[in-house]
């Protein structure tokens, strides 16, 4: 009779974990961060494990689209109409910040809020979108073919703005170009050249990978673990008044709902809401965090380290009415 309720409640903290896998995942980040930093006799461990976490985050997204693109249908993947016009919203929300940035009076502090919003704006869709899509019945094909447009995007964008807005950032055009398209093709074209690979010629490891279901997701929960904790540290570490770091907090709430909302507006008209949503409203924000500590402000990175606390806050909630829904 115990060994029957043992592994009753087994089941059930696994179907909890299953269920609730985001927050737990950014709650473990936020612990373990935590616990290293604030606890003396863990300092030189805290150090040595920092690179090794910097390493291991590019490995887990470059593995999370790889065994993601090994169950994209290559057939289905072309350009559809909603793309167009969440690309067009992009540019115009760019369009709409860079000018408040460059024809308003800012002070220092609303100046770096603006940037922190920019850099959630201008940067590409998530390469994870791909794997939240599909738990929420998107379409997987479409959303992998416009994680490949935005990031494209992305790099015209930013090489075009950024120095405007910092004139100190030395930056010229083709320069720029070509640093952001090497990251996007060692994120984006690289795993997914295997993937297809794969899929064709190696059909035995295919198989495998694909049998394990949601292998994809559960691997961005323990890079969202790591991606968490650095977030935190960002925050912590920042020398720059509370005021400010709940000012560019709040911005980059409001934002991430503004661009669900209206990533699911534009969807709404071609049946694809699930998959436009997410394209606007789930970032790449560890890539935004990067490109604001080489060309802006360093402390306008507060904006992407928390706008990945609230995308994924977004999704959660999704998750859980796509979960009730299939209940009823």
């Amino acid at each position: 009779m115990c060994i029957i309720s043992l592994t009753f409640v087994t089941m059930n903290l696994i179907q909890v974990a299953k269920d609730w896998t985001l927050p737990i995942s950014m709650g473990f980040g936020t612990l373990v961060y935590l616990i290293f930093a604030y606890i003396p006799a863990l300092h030189e461990a805290a150090l040595f494990f920092d690179p090794i976490f910097d390493t291991i985050l590019p490995l887990f997204m470059f593995m999370i689209l790889f065994v993601t693109f090994c169950k994209v249908d290559f057939k289905q993947m072309k350009m559809e109409m909603w793309h167009l016009w969440i690309v067009l919203l992009q540019v115009l929300l760019v369009l709409i910040v860079v000018g408040i940035i460059l024809f308003t009076e800012q002070t220092i502090g609303s100046k770096i809020v603006w940037e922190g919003i920019l850099t959630c704006i201008i940067c590409p869709t998530a390469a994870a979108a791909a794997v939240i899509t599909v738990k929420l019945g998107g379409n997987l094909g479409s959303m992998s073919t416009y994680t490949f447009v935005s990031s494209f995007v992305t790099a015209i964008l930013i090489p075009t703005f950024f120095p405007l807005i910092e004139k100190e950032a030395h930056l010229t055009f083709w320069d720029a170009f070509l640093i952001i398209l090497n990251k996007v093709c060692l994120v984006l074209v690289l795993p997914l050249f295997l993937g297809w690979f794969v899929r064709h010629f190696v059909k035995p490891l295919h198989d495998k990978i694909v049998a394990v279901k949601d292998m994809g997701f559960y691997m961005w929960g323990i890079s969202l673990s790591i991606v968490t904790g650095t977030t935190i540290k960002n925050i912590v570490h920042a020398d720059v008044s509370v005021w400010l770091l709940l000012m560019i907090a709040f911005a980059s709430a409001i934002l991430c709902v503004i661009q669900f909302a209206l990533g699911k507006f534009v969807g709404s008209f071609y049946d694809s809401t699930v998959n436009a949503g997410q394209a606007l409203g789930q970032k790449n924000t560890a890539f935004a965090i990067w490109i604001t500590y080489t060309y802006l402000n360093p402390v306008a990175s507060v904006g992407p380290g928390c706008y990945i606390l609230w995308q994924n806050t977004v999704n959660t909630i999704q998750l859980f009415f796509r979960r009730k829904r299939e209940l009823t």
